[in-house]
């Protein structure tokens, strides 16, 4: 608490009598929490994303996509650059431009108080029948200052999408989803149950910490089917990694709850027994080249969605994005 001095150095009594003067104590008023932006402006972000996104993707350009995206998005969108690269050119797919529809854009803007990094959420419908559902989290780059998409997670299930809980201004709150004293299941544990979900199909965290649903079956369906594709021949294992993004981005719902959008990284180690090899698959030359061998690991970086109940109780996994990023022998 800062001190403020409201008094000179001394005083005069009516007697005349000089004393030493009292200091009182104020406090420092509370930073007011503003909006990390306007609406319009927010919306106007998405758009410039949209189109550079896409000058970017036409020459798979990594200098122009860095002025748009960083975090575990930038990550994925290089992998798919060079996973593309290295095609053979007949197999490279023609690339179609798009963007996001504003008009079946939602944007839920935080209130941001001075210091704190500014960043805000949406959700995009797209499809015919809008029946695809897609969040997306863009931050604003601390030395920049340019606005920089860092997540997107397509979700499973629409019917799972929370409602933003918002002011009478219409702006959101943030959540810090780190701590336990804000929901029952701080981002770490979340992290630590997506991993155990693909790793040992969610008996020893993954099903304590999720409710079931449609994001956490494919994670689990995932280890299920992959873990066994080898048979007899050999064995596939999957490890929570440490990620390279930790930040986390939440939002309060209006039944109480958070919705938090995070990173996760894991590895999926393949081997196979004496007298059998690896054959690399098309898709897999960019980072293996076409040699044999009897192992490889990929790493995967991934965002993910949850709903998170702020009082004891399952959280929810509502959907997930991952992307190969690294191969190795």
């Amino acid at each position: 608490m800062s001190v403020a001095l409201t008094a000179s150095a001394c005083s005069t009594t009516s007697s005349g009598t000089s004393t030493p003067a009292k200091a009182t104590r104020t406090a420092s008023p509370t930073p007011t929490a503003q909006p990390a932006l306007t609406k319009k402006a927010a919306l106007a972000q998405i758009a410039r994303y949209s189109k550079i996104n896409n000058e970017a993707n036409a020459h798979s350009s990594r200098s122009i996509l860095d002025t748009v995206e960083d975090g575990p998005l930038y990550a994925q969108s290089v992998a798919d650059y060079k996973e593309n690269e290295g095609l053979p050119k007949a197999d490279r797919e023609t690339y179609k431009p798009w963007s996001y529809d504003l008009d079946a854009t939602d944007v839920y803007i935080p209130r941001i108080t001075a210091g704190q990094p500014k960043w805000f959420a949406a959700v995009s419908l797209s499809g015919k029948k809008k029946q695809y559902t897609r969040v997306l989290v863009m931050a604003e780059q601390a030395k920049t200052k340019r606005w920089e998409m860092v997540a997107t997670v397509d979700l499973n299930d629409t019917k799972k999408l929370p409602k933003i809980a918002l002011d009478a201004q219409g702006y959101a709150t943030a959540v810090d989803a780190t701590s336990t004293a804000n929901v029952a299941a701080p981002v770490d544990v979340l992290r630590t149950a997506v991993g155990d979900n693909f790793a040992t199909g969610g008996d020893i965290s993954g099903k304590r910490v999720f409710a079931s649903s449609k994001a956490s079956a494919r994670q689990i369906k995932v280890h299920d089917e992959t873990g066994t594709k080898f048979g007899t021949r050999g064995t596939t294992r999957f490890s929570l990694a440490a990620t390279q993004y930790p930040d986390s981005y939440a939002l309060k719902t209006t039944d109480g709850q958070a919705l938090v959008v995070f990173s996760h990284t894991h590895t999926q180690r393949d081997t196979v027994f004496a007298s059998y090899e690896i054959i690399p698959g098309k898709d897999d030359r960019a980072w293996l080249g076409t040699a044999n061998s009897p192992s490889f690991t990929y790493t995967f970086t991934c965002s993910d969605a949850a709903t998170v109940p702020t009082t004891p109780g399952k959280s929810t996994l509502i959907g997930y994005t991952c992307r190969r990023t690294d191969a190795h022998a």
